[in-house]
């Protein structure tokens, strides 16, 4: 069983409203911090919308959603943060904005509360060193999207205690996940070795080893994975990548960690995969089409 009872969340974008859910969903009172109204108000829309799925498949009862939705509580005040027992932020990659939170948080909250990240490719002792609870830091990464996949990757950084990891991940298991440990290197586990094969697979489009589509099919029908390289990374999100790889690139200095100038080139175009209607796909017909790319 976990001590923890109160659970705070920085960030309402796709990662913080999904992690929100699943909070709620496990019973917690959360409340979500975020810049502006419009922001909570997108992101309701999205767990109401999340939680009548579960409700129509049969997976959640009418009673659970409902009560799931009044354990949440969305704020602008990073002080509404104070009783929390568990913090975790979900907000852009970037460490300066990241720490400035850090920062104010830890002035603000109990010396018993858990600071967690949800970043995918910072260290989490980049964070830790900006607070005063180094040992009270851990990184939780989940993974898109948020109530629907199982794994949690529990980070810990040399300076987090025995105890903050056992509470961290004892409460990542209350969430019905099934957690991992990893250490605290750049890109931990999966994007550890996610990254490098997605930007292989952007490496063979720009030397024209075979077509987008037939890439794709290739690592979905040879590897049995559900959707191929292309196809995952504009549904991740090119500029997410981008912004991944050069974190990764900075950290390791290794050439598979760079990024192809293929997916700069896209990035500077505003083609960042589904969320903006094109990226290695056009997604403004249906279904979608192969995006021209002049290579």
């Amino acid at each position: 069983m976990t001590d923890i009872k109160r659970v705070g969340v920085l960030g309402c974008g796709l990662m913080g409203s999904g992690i929100a859910q699943v909070a709620a969903m496990a019973g917690y009172d959360t409340v979500v911090r975020d810049v502006a109204q419009p922001i909570w108000d997108k992101a309701r829309g999205g767990i109401e919308k999340s939680l009548a799925k579960f409700v129509e498949k049969g997976k959640v009862a009418a009673s659970d959603r409902d009560a799931t939705l009044k354990r949440l509580r969305f704020t602008t005040t990073t002080a509404d943060l104070k009783p929390c027992d568990v913090v975790i932020e979900a907000v852009t990659e970037d460490l300066d904005l990241k720490n400035a939170l850090w920062k104010e948080l830890d002035a603000l909250c109990g010396p018993a509360t858990i600071f967690a990240s949800n970043t995918s490719s910072l260290t989490i002792a980049a964070m830790a060193a900006a607070t005063k609870r180094a040992d009270r830091f851990v990184g939780l990464h989940f993974f898109n999207p948020v109530p629907l996949m199982p794994l949690v990757e529990v980070v810990r950084t040399v300076t987090t205690s025995e105890d903050t990891f056992r509470r961290a991940f004892a409460f990542a298991k209350s969430l019905s996940k099934d957690p991992v440990a990893a250490k605290d290197t750049s890109g931990f586990l999966v994007n550890l070795l996610l990254v490098p094969y997605l930007l292989d697979a952007i490496r063979a489009v720009e030397r024209g080893v075979g077509s987008v589509p037939d890439i794709d099919k290739a690592m979905q029908l040879g590897c049995g994975y559900p959707m191929g390289p292309l196809t995952l990374l504009d549904f991740v999100g090119l500029d997410t990548t981008y912004r991944i790889a050069e974190i990764m690139f900075a950290e390791y200095r290794e050439q598979r960690y760079a990024p192809p100038p293929l997916l700069k080139r896209m990035v500077l175009a505003g083609m960042n995969g589904r969320k903006s209607g094109k990226g290695f796909y056009d997604y403004s017909v249906d279904p979608p089409k192969v995006q021209d790319l002049g290579v």
